[in-house]
């Protein structure tokens, strides 16, 4: 009976889904609050109960959180992040960085037990990218000067998100006492995103711009769909959250020429996911525990509201935002949503937080939500109070600070080099992860497959040499070109940094002597992290030189070989990455 039970109780969440969304839209409030009030008084802890089944509500909020990260995913994408740029990057990092303390320190102050203060501050350090957008959209303001920070910050907070939950699982499985296993489910979670996400970018953005080519709006969408759940049930199945595997699938498929196409087509489902991933939160609620927990939730509401709004907003001011720009960013960012929720349940599901803190999550997220549109209508009242409240002296140091970031701003010749030393840098680290992934990936094989080569007679130090082998011969595209990067780069320091006004006839040979010493230094310094990454595989130290001296005559001697399958591989990350942005209803490629 548990089929009809299933679709009883979907019945009537979406019923319930659709009348909230129409009392909401007439009291001008977010729609997504209404859905958790709305599950509140469906659930099983309300007289009256409709909705009561514990495996029915787990399986609608699965459902509801799979399809809500995927599209989350979709509108995530590596173009974008690439777009943020480093100052707001920074800026997201340090935000998230003070809340997570302060919630921290908010749950200690409380008295509550270590993980619940650590979970607190992950809980509140992430705004909600649903109700961020929405309000900007509903309020008509994607073109206002403080829209474009907001969203690079809410990018940014979609990469700290995927991390955060990374170190959140391998502490709550490691514990304190078991740092070593906290440390491999790290590597293996890292591993496992960052192959994914190479893997990924190479190969799904094509397949889905091949099925695109079709012509047909169904096939598509199906075959979106499946990679979506294709990606959770793989991360479920390596023992990583579904949620992980949904968003990295649609930051992937982000990349396909065709996501112009596929990002109507998922629209619709990603309105209905997101009605029934909050109804299942509110189902999930005791409204007795929350009442007994007020107090604590609407002092974290203020420290959310409060404590966002002057993060947000002094990052974006410090990176070069006017004030009142700087103002309206945070407010827009003061408030918590669909992550929160992933980690508290992550918490809940690994039994390492107590039955109290989903609800108080919860709370804080419905406060927030409630004050979110008031605060946004009222922010440019508020500003110009706050400007005639803040000290003359004060207005004229930001006012000078503003003036000197300007002047600081590369103008012509030099921001034509700005933008070369930018792009080696970021070559050279793109490089360097996939040297890094494969001797990952080999210690990974030699940690979960030691069995299978000892059954074919193949035993520990033959293990490790083949692996390492592979490992150093296949990172040689990658190895030659972070040389040649480095190579470019140190010619370009040299030619900046040393000036023959002050090298005199010296300037030209301390000039090739940095050119040489930086790609060696660089050499150096990834040999050293291969070293250590790889140094659970490391073959004995003879048959290890032995190998860097064959690795070193084969690169001399197919130098240009390898420089050409470089380049192809970096021409097709390159073609996925730096397409032109389709326009949205884009037919895709035919």
């Amino acid at each position: 009976m548990h089929e009809i039970g299933f679709i009883r109780d979907l019945a009537v969440v979406m019923l319930v889904a659709g009348a909230t969304t129409i009392v909401f839209q007439r009291l001008r409030q977010p729609v997504l609050l209404g859905y958790i009030l709305a599950g509140v008084l469906i659930g099983p802890h309300t007289p009256g109960m409709l909705v009561a089944d514990p495996r029915a509500i787990d399986d609608i909020s699965n459902l509801g959180v799979v399809l809500l990260m995927f599209t989350l995913g979709l509108e995530f994408s590596v173009r974008k992040l690439r777009e943020v740029g480093i100052g707001v990057l920074a800026v997201a990092v340090g935000e998230v960085g003070l809340m997570l303390w302060f919630g921290i320190g908010a749950g200690q102050l409380f008295g509550w037990k270590g993980m619940d203060a650590l979970f607190l501050g992950a809980i509140i350090s992430l705004s909600s990218t649903m109700v961020a957008t929405r309000t900007l959209a509903e309020n008509g303001q994607q073109q206002q000067p403080f829209a474009k920070p907001v969203v690079g910050l809410l990018v940014a907070e979609d990469l700290l998100a995927i991390v955060m939950l990374t170190l959140l699982t391998a502490i709550a499985i490691g514990g304190s006492t078991l740092a070593e296993t906290a440390f491999t489910l790290i590597g293996h979670l890292g591993l496992f995103v960052v192959v994914a996400m190479i893997l990924g970018l190479l190969l799904l953005p094509r397949l889905v711009d091949y099925v695109a080519g079709f012509g047909r709006d169904e096939t598509l969408l199906v075959s979106v769909l499946g990679i979506c759940f294709g990606a959770s049930l793989l991360a479920a199945w390596m023992g990583f959250s579904m949620a992980l595997g949904a968003f990295l699938a649609g930051a992937v498929v982000a990349e396909s020429r065709s996501v112009g196409r596929v990002l109507p087509l998922v629209e619709p489902l990603r309105d209905m996911f997101a009605a029934l991933f909050f109804v299942a939160i509110g189902l999930k609620i005791d409204p007795a525990m929350l009442w007994q927990y007020a107090l604590p939730a609407l002092a974290i509401a203020a420290l959310v509201i409060v404590g966002k709004t002057l993060a947000c907003g002094l990052g974006v001011f410090l990176v070069g935002h006017e004030a009142r720009t700087s103002f309206r960013a945070g407010l827009s960012m003061a408030q918590i949503g669909e992550f929160s929720f992933v980690i508290a349940t992550l918490g809940l599901s690994l039994g390492v937080i107590s039955d109290f803190l989903y609800p108080i999550a919860v709370a804080v997220s419905v406060v927030c939500m409630a004050a979110s549109p008031y605060l946004n209508r009222s922010a440019d009242g508020l500003a110009d109070r706050l400007r005639r409240i803040t000290p003359r002296s004060v207005r004229l140091l930001a006012a000078s600070y503003s003036g000197w970031l300007e002047n600081l701003m590369p103008v012509n010749e030099n921001s034509a080099l700005a933008a070369i030393f930018r792009r080696l840098l970021w070559h050279i680290a793109v490089n360097v992860l996939l040297v890094v992934t494969l001797f990952v990936i080999g210690a990974y094989i030699n940690a979960h497959n030691w069995s299978w080569f000892t059954q074919i007679g193949i035993e520990r130090d033959l293990r490790h040499t083949l692996i390492w082998a592979c490992a150093l011969f296949l990172s040689l595209p990658m190895l030659i070109a972070v040389y040649r990067k480095a190579e470019a780069l140190g010619m370009l320091l040299a030619e900046i940094g040393i000036r023959e006004r002050l090298a005199g006839s010296y300037t030209q040979g301390i000039r090739n002597v940095l050119a040489r010493v930086i790609p060696l230094a660089t050499l150096l310094a990834l040999g050293l992290l291969v070293s250590a990454l790889g140094s659970a595989i490391l073959p004995p130290r003879g048959i290890a030189v032995t190998l860097v001296v064959l690795g070193v005559v084969l690169a001399v001697v197919s130098w240009r070989g390898l420089v050409r399958i470089h380049a192809r591989l970096q021409a097709a990350l390159k073609e996925t990455l730096e397409k032109p942005e389709p326009p949205p209803g884009s037919s895709g490629p035919t």
